[in-house]
């Protein structure tokens, strides 16, 4: 199973410089679970950044892969892990759901660099370009 972050989201929709690395996962939506706090990030920063009509088709795409809820047994892996890796509530209920439900994350955000089972890109920003 795969799971694809907020930012991986993100850069996939924007067509950012990393777009091609999120872009292998999301491929395979019968593999790919979405936990619904990534709908809420995405939605929401999609519907900040280009209306509602597009922050509506960006869940439609995201809906493809098996969602997700938070429940019981993931918030409280995640509070655990948020305590044990330092993490902030977002970060650790996506990490406690792919740990639950054996997935590999693919993010560029820095709050997963160097955790087990996690594919990180680095953010390349338009002034590296």
């Amino acid at each position: 199973m795969n799971l694809v972050d907020s930012s991986g989201w993100l850069e996939y929709f924007a067509d950012g410089p990393n777009a091609k690395v999120f872009a292998r996962p999301l491929r395979d939506p019968e593999d790919l679970i979405v936990p619904t706090v990534c709908l809420y990030e995405v939605f929401k920063v999609v519907l900040r950044q280009r209306g509602a009509a597009a922050a509506l088709q960006t869940v439609a795409l995201m809906r493809q892969g098996t969602i997700v809820e938070l429940n019981e047994r993931i918030a409280i892996l995640a509070a655990e892990l948020s305590l044990e890796h330092k993490l902030p509530m977002a970060d650790s209920v996506i990490l406690a759901t792919a740990r639950i439900h054996a997935a590999h994350i693919w993010t560029q955000d820095a709050d997963f660099e160097g955790l087990e089972d996690v594919t990180f890109v680095n953010k390349v920003r338009s002034s590296d370009s």
